[in-house]
């Protein structure tokens, strides 16, 4: 790629102590320069990469949108971005749309500067798709663990139901076992195993 003009990101999170963005600012230059690529801006963020809403990292996206560069050279994705497969290849997808390629320094793999831009973009959002049915699976499956355990929204019932917890004491009372007071409050019996233990 000739008379390419480049924009740097580098972030550091400020949990991330003895780390300086400098470091892999002198990186990324060494870099651009063995590539012949012009350098017209840098960005730099010290701040969590979980959200999008870093200040320069919005202003190198508002930059993109303008095409004030033609690449965007960044140290590695989770200097980019740490938000997750899904949000991250949505950033990535939307420089793409700006018309702007994009290249990781550590992630050799990670570049769309060459032949091969439509296959890395087709392996993102293949690990993203991949990433969004285990979530699913992920929610399913605690979900049914919850209402298992006879919670609703990740919480007992018995925390909010004070006349759950008076039913089950009259039955109790009775002499029922934990399956017939657990079918009469429509509970799990690990529910009431838990409200037994704590009468």
């Amino acid at each position: 790629m000739q008379n390419v003009s480049v924009a740097l990101y580098a972030r550091v999170s400020t949990k991330d102590k003895g780390q300086d963005t400098e470091n892999q600012l002198r990186e990324l230059r060494q870099f651009a320069e063995k590539q012949g690529w012009g350098i017209v801006q840098e960005y730099v963020d010290k701040a969590t990469g979980k959200h999008s809403d870093r200040e320069q990292f919005q202003r190198m996206f508002a930059a993109a949108s303008r095409r004030e560069f033609d690449v965007l050279l960044f140290w590695s994705l989770d200097r980019f971005s740490r938000e997750g497969v899904r949000e991250t290849l949505n950033h990535l997808k939307r420089l793409d749309s700006y018309g702007v390629e994009f290249r990781s320094f550590m992630e050799q793999y990670l570049d769309t500067t060459g032949v091969f831009k439509e296959a890395v973009i087709g392996i993102l959002a293949t690990i993203a798709k991949q990433e969004r049915i285990r979530l699913s699976e992920r929610t399913i499956a605690g979900l049914e663990r919850a209402r298992a355990q006879g919670r609703v929204g990740g919480r007992p019932k018995a925390e909010d139901d004070h006349k759950l917890v008076r039913r089950f004491q009259r039955l109790h009372e009775e002499g029922k076992s934990v399956r017939v007071i657990a079918a009469e409050l429509g509970v799990s019996p690990t529910t009431v195993q838990k409200l037994k233990a704590a009468a």
